[in-house]
């Protein structure tokens, strides 16, 4: 019957089956949080070549997405580092070789628990979805309600991410086929030539990332959140470098904490540098903390900030207000992202949040994986609505 499912061990239902095609373009969205210009054309491409394929085989689906959905060299490492984390729910934590691993893709069901008739299935049984399905169910699970294994299989896919800023004109110019004429290298091709005609040189004003600043709240109330935010800040650290901040009831600066390779070093750095780990809220305090000694010296000046946090806060509502609308005079873009926003029945009551919501260009949910996803394309630019 439509909209029933044979319960799966110990009486719970057994998951929906999942589209193949919804978690292949899972797969797709992934990949353009780590970076990878994976766009609609390209989707496309991948689905149709799977299309002409078998989805069930490892291999196939490996070299499918690798050849329409990378466009560079630099796309080819993320594409290992997604693919693995998406499609190995059930791994060692180890790196994806260069070369398809085994042919075959491998079913692990966490939500569903252990299953012993299950055991002597084949391996070459199991489609995509089979393996993928569960991972694609925990890019939209709450965070806080993960259990530790689940933890330890998004801690491994927040590994992939990037986070860019929103593309600005720059002043400085670079060769190129197309813009204005250069004249200075037109000159100099004219003199090597000895006067005789040369082809026009021609130059364009280069594209740069605007500075990405990130205010992460490490409160008591937003424990269950803080450990992923943070190692979302971390994976962001290897590309770009974004400047980060933890704010509660004082502001630290941990930029350099997080620029560690390994995750975990770069989090037990963090430990030790944050002092007011689980603690108040003072959102109003360390935002002016912060605009005074970081903001108005240029950090803020043009950037893209984004905060990170529930809106508790303890301290007078008026200064947080005050403060954000100093903060909104200086960046380019505020974006605020809260993961109680998508509770069903949420409204921004909470007086921190209520003084700051005016100040803010975005306000976007912060709770799971795929709200990070929506995050990070927000703050390259993406239509918030």
């Amino acid at each position: 019957m439509a909209g029933r499912h044979a319960p799966g061990p110990g009486g719970s239902p057994a998951p929906a089956p999942l589209d193949a095609s919804a978690v292949l373009v899972g797969f797709a969205r992934a990949l353009r949080a780590a970076g990878v210009d994976a766009g609609p054309d390209r989707v496309q491409a991948f689905l149709g070549a799977l299309g002409a394929l078998d989805p069930g085989v490892r291999a196939e689906v490996y070299w499918a997405g690798r050849l329409t959905l990378c466009g560079s060299r630099d796309d080819l490492e993320r594409y290992e580092r997604v693919f693995a984390a998406y499609f190995d729910a059930a791994s060692d934590g180890t790196a994806t070789p260069r070369m398809p691993a085994p042919p075959r893709l491998r079913m692990v069901v966490r939500n569903a628990g252990p299953d012993p008739g299950t055991e002597a299935r084949s391996d070459a049984t199991l489609p995509v979805p089979a393996l993928a399905g569960a991972t694609e169910v925990l890019r939209h699970r709450d965070i806080a309600r993960l259990t530790a294994a689940e933890r330890e299989q998004l801690r491994r896919l927040l590994a992939a991410f990037t986070l860019r800023g929103e593309e600005r004109r720059t002043a400085r110019r670079h060769p190129a086929r197309r813009g204005g004429v250069d004249r200075r290298r037109t000159v100099r091709e004219l003199l090597r030539r000895g006067g005789e005609p040369a082809r026009l040189r021609m130059h364009a004003r280069a594209d740069r990332p605007r500075r990405v600043v990130l205010l992460v709240d490490v409160s008591g109330s937003m424990a269950p959140y803080a450990d992923a935010l943070l190692r979302f800040a971390q994976a962001a650290s290897r590309g770009t470098r974004p400047e980060v901040f933890t704010i509660g009831t004082r502001l630290t600066r941990v930029t350099r904490e997080l620029t560690h390779r390994d995750p975990d070093t770069a989090m037990a750095a963090l430990a030790a540098a944050v002092p007011d780990w689980s603690g108040g809220t003072r959102l109003g305090e360390t935002l002016r903390a912060f605009l005074d000694r970081w903001g108005r010296r240029g950090m803020a000046r043009g950037a893209v900030v984004v905060l990170l946090s529930d809106g508790w806060e303890r301290g007078d509502p008026a200064l947080l207000a005050s403060q954000m609308r100093r903060l909104r005079r200086l960046a380019h873009r505020v974006i605020w992202a809260n993961p109680r926003k998508a509770r069903p029945g949420y409204a921004p009551l909470a007086a921190g949040m209520a003084a700051a919501l005016p100040s803010v260009d975005a306000f976007v949910e912060g709770h799971s994986l795929a709200a990070l996803e929506r995050l990070a394309a927000v703050v390259r630019g993406a239509d918030d609505a």
